[in-house]
């Protein structure tokens, strides 16, 4: 049986996903859907002319979907569904501007995926992440390891991208790590920062590392500021697409991600952003590792702060 992938919303994130994900050349299929009448269809065809020059054969397909499920038939079978549809910032907005807009469109599609493939693993990217993961659980009903959101592996790769511009070095020679939500109160981990293997305090003073916190911390807001149109998603989809290949490769790659933590760190019952081995089922468990006080603290609070926004989504 071939490898089946749906992408919810083709907006640039939605199509670059797409695109990434059918030149890995892994799957039979990709789909794409969108609200927007004949748009995933137009970029479907785009993509599909691009495949004998770039060398790939997965096919992609494009459904235009309904406000009462049409379409979504579309995406039975499939192994993953990366749900990226909703609204992005504009300069000035916070993600949690977001929330009400994002969570009628983020149930509705979950309650379609829930529907038509309900052996999917769900990759939630829509904004507010931390809070639209909790959501499109609640509203899949699926097992908690079968739906987590994207952001730390974006976010570490902007603080990985930081730090080697910063010091002149190539990105392959950084190892960085950030955990906790995607906004406020991320958790960039310095402590588990190395260049070359060695530790980024040795090469870089407290003041400066703690810029480049701030930085990654704005990363999102400092794209969309230059853009004054839309958000960034050129990085934001290759985190994504480089989740749905760990899932449908099995291949166990421990990457941060929102997943759900239960006793982990001593936090209970939260989607946070963690490392967590990833496979074909999803989350296949949460990884500790030592973190600083500090770092540990950061993330308790991270878990608090999210927790009051998660218990809102219910009711939304």
């Amino acid at each position: 049986m071939g490898k089946k992938v749906t992408v919810v919303g083709a907006g640039f994130y939605g199509s670059t996903t797409a695109q990434r994900l059918a030149e890995y050349d892994i799957f039979d299929t990709v789909v794409l859907t969108d609200i927007i009448d004949g748009k995933p269809a137009g970029l479907a065809l785009d993509m599909n002319q691009s495949r004998p020059i770039e060398g790939f054969e997965t096919k992609i397909v494009g459904v235009t979907t309904g406000t009462n499920g049409e379409g979504y038939e579309a995406i039975e079978g499939s192994d993953v569904v990366v749900v990226t549809a909703g609204l992005p910032r504009k300069p000035g907005m916070s993600r949690m501007d977001l929330l009400e807009v994002n969570a009628k469109i983020v149930r509705q599609v979950a309650e379609n995926i829930a529907k038509y493939a309900p052996n999917a693993v769900v990759i939630v990217v829509s904004n507010p992440v931390d809070e639209m993961t909790a959501l499109a659980q609640l509203a899949t009903q699926f097992p908690k390891n079968r739906v987590f959101g994207q952001a730390g592996v974006l976010d570490t790769a902007r603080f990985t991208n930081s730090i080697a511009e910063t010091l002149a070095v190539p990105v392959k020679s950084v190892k960085a790590l950030t955990l906790g939500s995607h906004g406020d109160t991320m958790v960039p981990v310095p402590s588990r920062c190395t260049v070359d293997g060695k530790p980024l305090s040795d090469l870089l003073p407290a003041e400066k590392i703690e810029e480049l916190v701030v930085r990654t911390r704005n990363g999102g807001a400092e794209v969309v500021a230059l853009l004054k149109t839309g958000s960034a998603y050129y990085a934001p989809s290759a985190a994504a697409a480089r989740m749905a290949k760990a899932v449908v490769e099995d291949s166990g790659a421990v990457l941060p991600v929102c997943a759900w933590v239960d006793g982990e760190y001593g936090i209970n019952g939260v989607y946070l952003g963690v490392e967590a081995q990833i496979g074909a089922e999803g989350i296949k468990k949460v990884v500790e590792d030592k973190l600083t006080d500090t770092e540990l603290a950061g993330l308790k609070e991270a878990a608090e702060a999210v927790r009051a926004k998660q218990a809102d989504v219910a009711n939304l």
